[in-house]
């Protein structure tokens, strides 16, 4: 299956910082620490890696080296006012490729650095609402009442945390703790319709680019921009590998395993009626066949894969997933966290990390 390749890896660190040009009386003057994690991705250039398929491991182990410049510092002593933004462009320059660069200061916020270098706050945020699907066929689950532990990410271009945050504090307001069928907008509070809604009400408070992902549960939910929803389906694999293009003596060429995370993302058109582009569940039945010929299995003997490096299984997965559901146009297989590659058909770049 044709379709771009990225690669992606992270890695972590321990620093202290001092944000020195807050307001008076912010808490981030004080001096303080995060356990930082650093991602990067993007299409690698040719000799990358010392042979194909090694690519994840050579860009992790590029990342690993620079992260370990700053762990254990005070981020002060290596750069003037150390915000997430500025730590994403300074490790972005030291790793010296052309990638998106993301730094990860808390577990529920962030900075993302686009293609361009354009960056995008993002901020987490958990609710807790009660919804029924009103429209769903007769003994369709989700037409009974039932509830969510919510969580909508939110990444917007050209702002601070504190303004995230002071604009969707209305919102929090409004959605925790309720009946979100009561909400006005949301009689049919599907995934896709709760993160249209959402972004509606954002969009008059943050001017720059706006992207809405909602976390129906921890394995599924829906994206918008203001153009278009997708939705995403996470699966996990725990499987057994060896690289088969791994030279002697490499690691990479020995028996071994990964707890894979496997995201299949989906493009369709809106059904009005419904509120949703496909069900969660319908997904989830038609891509089985697939999952179990991966999960507790040995990819190197699966007939017909050429090898089981992340990109190489990612692309195969597309072409299998896409003659059941040809609604997937992107995959995204993470070896550990952080650290996999994503492929998408069409050649344009994936979204900002959801």
């Amino acid at each position: 299956m044709d379709g771009k390749i990225w690669h992606s890896a992270a890695a972590g660190f321990e620093a202290a910082r001092r944000m020195d040009r807050l307001p008076d009386g912010h808490r981030a003057r004080h001096l303080h620490g995060h356990g930082f994690q650093a991602r990067v991705r993007g299409a690698l250039p040719a000799g990358a890696a010392a042979f194909p398929g090694g690519e994840v491991e050579a860009l992790h182990s590029r990342l690993a080296e620079v992260a370990a410049t700053l762990d254990h510092r005070f981020l002060n002593d290596v750069l003037n006012e150390p915000s997430d933004e500025r730590l994403a462009r300074w490790i972005g320059c030291r790793v010296g490729l052309p990638l998106e660069v993301g730094v990860q200061s808390m577990a529920t916020r962030g900075v993302d650095l686009d293609g361009a270098g354009r960056a995008h706050a993002w901020r987490r945020y958990a609710f807790h609402s009660a919804h029924r699907l009103p429209n769903v066929p007769e003994g369709h689950k989700c037409g009974r009442m039932h509830g969510h532990g919510f969580e909508a990410l939110i990444h917007a271009e050209g702002v601070s945390h504190e303004r995230l945050d002071a604009a969707w504090a209305p919102l929090q307001a409004r959605l925790h703790m309720a009946c979100l069928n009561e909400l006005p907008g949301l009689e049919n509070p599907t995934s896709e319709m709760l993160s249209s809604w959402i972004w509606e009400r954002l969009r008059p408070e943050l001017s720059g680019a706006l992207h809405v992902a909602v976390f129906e549960t921890a394995s599924c939910g829906a994206c918008h921009d203001g153009h278009q929803w997708r939705t995403w389906k996470e699966f996990t694999l725990d499987s057994a590998l060896m690289l088969k293009r791994a030279p002697e003596g490499s690691p990479l060429s020995r028996l071994h395993g990964h707890t894979y995370t496997l995201r299949l993302h989906l493009a369709a058109p809106l059904d009005a009626l419904m509120g949703w582009t496909l069900d969660f569940g319908d997904v989830k039945r038609l891509f089985d066949p697939v999952f179990r010929s991966l999960d507790h299995r040995p990819l190197h003997e699966i007939e017909g894969l050429a090898d089981c490096d992340a990109a190489t299984l990612a692309q195969w997965v597309l072409a299998q997933a896409r003659e059941r559901l040809p609604q997937v146009d992107r995959v995204d297989l993470h070896e550990t966290p952080g650290c996999g590659a994503t492929v998408q058909l069409g050649g344009a770049a994936p979204a900002l990390p959801v």
